[in-house]
């Protein structure tokens, strides 16, 4: 099982920012840029990685092994990270997944979303076109609003700031440079 990040790392400067949203939504495209903006290290989705070298449809189990293999990659950079560690998406993503595929999410899943802390959440609207992906289930608008909502109801009980970025990639990374900049004056 994987553990959470060492006391003397959660004691220290590194602020965590998550991009979270929907599908399709520039996820990973706002990460990137918002990592090489702030000379950061980024987490990319691991479900990508261990999807595409899936030889079979996924099931409830894998989602569990995908949450591992996300938390392993950010508990890695963050041991080598300085002042911030930007992750595209965290355990929340593979929660909603499995509740909706499954009707359940894993409890070391539910665990590992108690215990892990985050700095700032940046919620990727759907004002963005669907992008087709092999890997993406839900193009629909409705269903992209349905799971946008989900999201936007997480960040709000989640007790950590977030910011809605929306518009264009270079209108995105401005709002989330200045939700990092307004993050770091609290």
């Amino acid at each position: 099982m994987v553990t959470s990040i060492p006391e003397a790392q959660t004691l220290s400067q590194l602020k965590k920012i998550v991009v979270i949203g929907p599908e399709s939504t520039g996820k990973s495209t706002l990460s990137e840029a918002l990592a090489a903006a702030l000379g950061a290290l980024w987490v990319p989705e691991y479900a990508r990685e261990y999807l595409e070298a899936l030889s079979r449809p996924y099931t409830r189990d894998d989602l569990k092994m995908i949450a591992m293999g996300q938390l392993a990659a950010e508990d890695a950079l963050a041991a080598r990270a300085t002042n911030y560690l930007v992750c595209d998406t965290d355990l929340y993503v593979i929660k909603v997944w499995s509740e909706h595929k499954y009707g359940h999410c894993d409890d070391a899943i539910l665990q590992q979303i108690a215990h892990r802390r985050y700095d700032l959440y940046l919620l990727t609207d759907i004002d963005i076109p669907w992008q087709d992906d092999p890997l993406r289930e839900h193009p629909a608008p409705g269903q992209r609003r349905y799971f946008y909502e989900i999201y936007h109801n997480i960040v709000e009980q989640s007790g950590v700031p977030f910011t809605i970025v929306h518009g264009s990639a270079e209108q995105r990374l401005q709002q989330a440079l200045a939700a990092v900049k307004a993050m770091e004056s609290r």
